[in-house]
């Protein structure tokens, strides 16, 4: 008798470029017991009609705006619909946090300064986001935008120049402007091939990117791994980063 092993459930995984990467965010999906469904809409690959045979769904960052007149930027913020409507679990990470906060009816627009985040920039968790779990006090960016907090959204997180940086809306939707996914190689590549923002307004020297990496980046990883718990029913080691540092 054939002895099959069960299936994983899937998270819909959806990125932009041809050589993207779930980076961690995937590595620690995968470690959790799921499995990854990775489609790129701008390379034509089509979104489900529904989640029913999902378990949950990320759209990660990319170098285009949510703003942008493409097809799949506008199927793509549209067909949030879908895991709004089926109360499925549901992360933007950047670019993806943005498309949410469109679809929810909030602005999208570059710093009324022009101030870009790119590097490492303070944290601070709100009220209601410190009584969800602990956050790291410095994250990773690479943005030139920023989103309005939708109506009826919770703010978990704010910073300095973009006040909005993290928030959840309903049960099971959640946006963050940030980056906790990116391993030392993607933020390799990020730095050598995205080394011409350097000179925006507020941007960082790739040297500091990777510098501050050797900092912060332990304390963003453990936070990582408590937030798709909350997420997506991850197993995390604390919900306390004090207990593992």
């Amino acid at each position: 008798m054939e002895n099959r092993q069960p299936q994983r459930p899937k998270i819909l995984t959806v990125l932009h470029q041809e050589r993207s990467s779930p980076g961690r965010v995937g590595h620690l999906l995968i470690e959790s017991g799921f499995a990854l469904d990775i489609r790129r809409p701008p390379l034509g690959d089509p979104l489900p009609e529904t989640l029913e045979d999902h378990a949950g769904a990320v759209i990660f960052g990319g170098p285009m705006s949510a703003n942008d007149p493409d097809d799949f930027v506008r199927t793509e913020t549209d067909w949030l619909a879908v895991p709004l409507a089926e109360d499925k679990p549901f992360l933007g990470i950047c670019l993806g946090a943005q498309m949410l906060a469109n679809h929810l009816g909030g602005r999208v627009g570059p710093h009324p300064q022009g101030l870009v985040e790119i590097g490492w920039y303070p944290l601070q968790a709100t009220e209601a986001g410190s009584a969800l779990m602990d956050w790291p006090s410095m994250v990773y960016h690479f943005h030139r935008e920023g989103f309005e907090l939708p109506q009826t959204a919770t703010l978990l997180a704010t910073g300095e120049s973009y006040p909005n940086q993290a928030f959840r809306y309903g049960n099971n939707a959640w946006g963050v402007q940030f980056h906790a996914e990116l391993t030392r190689a993607m933020m390799q590549r990020w730095v050598v091939r995205g080394s011409e923002r350097f000179a925006l307004c507020g941007a960082q020297h790739g040297r500091m990117h990777l510098e501050g990496r050797m900092i912060h980046d332990a304390v963003l990883k453990v936070w990582l791994h408590g937030f798709l718990a909350t997420i997506f029913g991850v197993p995390a080691p604390s919900n306390k980063l004090s207990r593992l540092l």
